[in-house]
């Protein structure tokens, strides 16, 4: 076994690897950017290097780097996590040059699955049932189109080197081809560098189930599968260990394609091979379909370790240094039922956009295991991606699970940033995600049920109110009498763009009487904890001028200055602002450039994601106020339009 590893990472994934390390005895080297300079990662691992600027390409992406900060403190092996260079066979190679090992499989075997057609190719050579399609060389735009016909629409156009949803197009229709064609090459070029596609049939109701696979170089298990099919925009959101209805003949045959999969690469170290399948008459040996091979841990891992009894970190570190599969296919078993829900900074209602923001207070439920990369008074970065956390429970049973599931996501406490748990909470109470009715389309039908914002009642407001003006503390100031009668306050909210006034009756410290919109509540300390009329009121933290109520996910209250108003309210339809910091990638837009509402005016990358900035109104461009390559804070002004009936300087 090694002495010390680095592990060339940050966030949960590091912090995930560290914990299993440090059972195992073994000594961890963390990297770091400036962004991360007081991360958890870094305060957790035995030594810490830092490794450069804040953003990926300046840092964790900075190979040369990373194998200078392991030969320098002495480390043995690299552990690349995900993301990153985790499936760069470049930095696999540069690695074992240096005379280290890489934690997980050779540069050979993650060539041969990086791209989807030389893969998909290897797979039919394995025995791998592969989806219908075109994975060929030729990009002519009127060959893709003939090809597209002859499978059969509805078609999807995938990034041969994608992930992450980039570069892939479903055209539904024939004439719909070209522009989507362009669209997904052009952002498969700026995304990998690379704008070939390929071609597949689109199928119908599809389930996305995917097989966890362990090598040591020669042979291969297989851990089970895990239904991944809650995905929005090709990313997941809850994942789970086994997938409903899952027969053991479609195990067997699934688990078999998956470790013939492996096998045929000389697959080393953890890994998951994705299969799409057709849901739509119930699970049968001959509907999936090879998808691609993630040649790494993957973030879902933790419901197969639920299920198992599997740490699979600590059997990536036994095989790396040398040791056999830790287990035969014979000794794995499958043991109840395990969900994962991934918990991320994020505007749902704003169509799930990117949040930024410091923790003024996280917690996590008791009794759930909580991966996570950051705590209480850590900044949500601009720079990474803005997951927040991994809540994880195991039950006897899919319904047992599911239930901790939920319990879980209404007892989880964030406070300072935006949050996706009143989405997460809506989908583990969905009907047919409870009945095991799931597939990949399922939050795009019900999205508009799944993102309505919860709405604060009375109960919540007054709680939010005494909080506001302090009275909850246990030395509460300017609390009781004066001049001999009740003292009476006031304090202006605002919740969800609404201002609410609360009115507070103090009758002493620990009783007042807090009147919402003509209703009164009366509020006591009782047993050293408050209740709002016959109701434990829940817990609340206070952050500079904002209020947070963690009942319906986590209510965020703003503090009002009856003094200061808002100059700009119900918006400037003239100026496009950042909605969030960022990279400005694209401007769209000139001066004198007549534009429609809706067109797309700039792009801003940020998450890892883009986002079209669209014209608000009809109009002409007055100035551009920023240039491409630009990175700028949250509301940075980036593109003005002449006020209605003035043209353009």
């Amino acid at each position: 076994m090694f002495d010390t590893i680095l592990i060339a990472n940050r966030g949960e994934i590091a912090c995930r690897v560290m914990e299993t390390a440090r059972d195992m005895g073994v000594r961890v080297v963390a990297v770091y950017s400036d962004a991360d300079r007081g991360a958890k990662h870094v305060q957790m691992a035995d030594v810490a290097i830092h490794i450069g600027g804040s953003a990926p390409a300046e840092s964790y992406l900075r190979g040369e780097a990373i194998i200078a900060a392991a030969l320098e403190t002495g480390a043995q092996a690299i552990h690349p996590g995900y993301g990153f260079l985790s499936e760069n066979p470049e930095f696999v190679a540069d690695v074992e040059a240096a005379g280290l090992i890489f934690i997980g499989p050779s540069a050979e075997a993650i060539r041969a699955m990086g791209l989807k057609d030389a893969a998909k190719a290897l797979m039919e050579e394995a025995g791998v049932p592969v989806v219908p399609g075109y994975h060929g060389e030729n990009q002519e735009p009127g060959y893709l189109a003939e090809q597209a016909g002859a499978i059969g629409y509805p078609v999807l156009i995938k990034a041969v080197a994608g992930g992450g949803g980039k570069g892939m197009r479903l055209v539904e229709k024939p004439e719909d081809f070209a522009d989507a064609l362009a669209s997904a090459q052009g952002e498969a070029a700026t995304a990998f560098g690379n704008s070939d596609v390929l071609i597949e049939k689109f199928v119908q109701q599809p389930r996305h189930i995917e097989v966890q696979v362990f090598g040591d170089g020669e042979r291969a298990v297989h851990l089970f599968e895990r239904d991944c099919s809650l995905q929005r925009r090709h990313q997941k959101v809850i994942e789970e260990a086994p997938a409903p209805g899952m027969t053991g003949e479609m195990r067997a045959a699934m688990g078999d394609a998956a470790v013939r999969a492996a096998e045929a690469i000389g697959y080393k170290g953890a890994g998951t091979v994705e299969f799409i399948v057709d849901g739509s008459g119930g699970l049968r040996p001959d509907g999936f379909w090879f998808m691609e091979m993630n040649t790494r841990l993957q973030v879902e891992h933790p419901v197969t370790e639920a299920i198992t009894g599997v740490d699979l970190v600590e059997w990536q570190l036994r095989v790396a240094s040398g040791e056999g599969l830790p287990k035969r296919q014979d000794e794995l078993r499958i043991t109840g039922h395990a969900f994962e829900a991934r918990l991320y900074a994020e505007d749902v209602p704003k169509g799930f956009l990117p949040a930024t923001g410091r923790l003024a207070h996280l917690a996590f439920p008791g009794g759930t295991r909580s991966d996570s990369g950051v705590r209480t008074g850590d900044e949500i970065s601009p720079f990474y991606d803005p997951m927040i956390a991994k809540l994880i429970t195991h039950g006897p049973s899919r319904a047992a699970a599911l239930r901790k599931l939920a319990r879980a996501l209404e007892r989880c406490e964030v406070a300072g940033t935006v949050t996706n748990l009143a989405f997460l909470g809506a989908l583990a109470g969905h009907a047919g995600f409870a009945k095991g009715n799931v597939d990949t389309g399922l939050i795009a039908r019900d999205l508009e049920a799944l993102v309505v914002a919860p709405q604060a009642g009375a109960h919540e407001v007054a709680l939010a109110g005494l909080a506001a003006l302090g009275l909850l503390e246990v030395q509460a100031p300017a609390t009781g009498f004066a001049l001999w009668a009740p003292l009476r306050r006031a304090v202006q909210l605002r919740h969800e763009g609404e201002d609410v006034t609360v009115y507070v009756h103090g009758r002493g410290a620990n009783a007042h009487d807090v009147e919402v919109g003509g209703e009164l509540i009366e509020a006591r300390r009782i047993g050293g904890r408050w209740m709002l009329g016959d109701q434990v009121a829940p817990d609340v933290a206070v952050t500079g001028e904002l209020v947070t109520v963690f009942s319906q996910y986590g209510l965020a209250f703003e503090v009002i200055d009856p003094l200061v108003r808002d100059a700009m309210a119900g918006g400037d339809m003239d100026l496009i602002e950042a909605p969030m910091p960022g990279l400005v990638k694209a401007v769209l837009a000139q001066p004198g450039q007549q534009v429609a509402e809706g067109d797309r005016l700039a792009v801003l990358e940020a998450m890892k994601m883009e986002h079209s900035l669209l014209a608000a109104r009809d109009g002409t461009v007055e100035a551009v106020l920023v240039e491409e390559g630009a990175q700028v804070e949250a509301g940075a002004a980036l593109i003005k339009l002449a006020e209605d009936g003035e043209a353009a300087a």
